[in-house]
């Protein structure tokens, strides 16, 4: 992740300063019924902090981090697994125009198809809740990471496979010395993309089909009427995935930066 200068760290709490003021005056000021329904953000910010929380979820509860550690477990799980079979699907759908051929109909097929019209067939087709609420968010982080990665083999100019032609490359040189470090900016795009539709689409499959998790802690706030704790719910699942896209992100720019050293090296 690029260092953020002084300017833009203040510009981005401004932003933030911004939104709560206008979460403020929509609720407080606002004569629309909608909004008076809604908690302002003091009380949601004293409900989150409170040692005793009127609705028994605040950050010295523990019901509130088994909720957020079964969520990183599924996000994670889902997402290592899109990342290991997203990858290679996408390098070999751009790498070979008969396998994107056989591929592309299929896969352009399903991937509009959205994560919470895939939960009735994942409950049947898995024995247990948590591998279908898994899978749901797996599909979408799978997609991403596939399409990614396709774009960014495309994106390869051909001189360079020519080359490695030329020069009697063989199918693996190829992989290893060509195509991987040419995508691997689309990848890494892809993986901050899949991490966080990960995390969104995890959300819709625990208010569904799970006991745990921060979807499930949302969805059973809305039902028992605890509006604050909604909103805790959604500004722990935004603060998550923002994290977990940043690490990619970081892990990314060391990780190319280090390949560009390498590079250079060898010149």
């Amino acid at each position: 992740m690029p260092p953020v200068n002084k300017k833009q760290f203040w510009y981005m709490w401004l932003g933030y300063a911004l939104a709560l003021a206008a979460w403020y005056a929509a609720t407080a000021w606002l004569p629309v019924a909608a909004f008076e329904r809604l908690p302002g953000p003091w009380e949601v910010i004293t409900e989150w902090f409170s040692t005793d929380p009127a609705y028994g979820i605040s950050l010295f509860t523990r019901d509130y981090y088994i909720h957020i550690l079964y969520s990183f477990y599924r996000a994670t799980a889902a997402f290592l697994m899109a990342v290991a079979l997203g990858v290679p699907l996408g390098i070999f759908m751009g790498w070979s125009k008969t396998f994107n051929d056989f591929a592309a109909a299929l896969f352009g097929l399903l991937r509009p198809i959205p994560p919470l019209a895939w939960v009735p067939l994942a409950i049947l087709l898995f024995p247990s809740s948590e591998s279908a609420v898994i899978y749901v968010t797996f599909l979408v982080a799978f997609f991403a990471t596939t399409m990614n990665t396709y774009v960014g083999v495309r994106s390869i100019d051909n001189d360079y496979f020519r080359a490695a032609a030329c020069l009697g490359s063989k199918p693996r040189h190829v992989l290893r010395h060509v195509i991987v470090p040419g995508a691997l900016p689309h990848i890494f795009t892809g993986l901050q993309i899949a991490m966080g539709a990960a995390w969104f689409s995890l959300a819709a499959g625990e208010m569904i089909a799970a006991q745990y998790g921060l979807g499930y802690m949302i969805f059973e706030a809305y039902n028992l009427i605890q509006f604050p704790t909604i909103v805790i719910g959604m500004a722990t699942l935004g603060i998550a995935g923002y994290v977990s896209s940043a690490a990619i992100r970081l892990l990314g720019v060391r990780l190319m930066r280090w390949h560009e050293q390498s590079l250079g090296m060898e010149g």
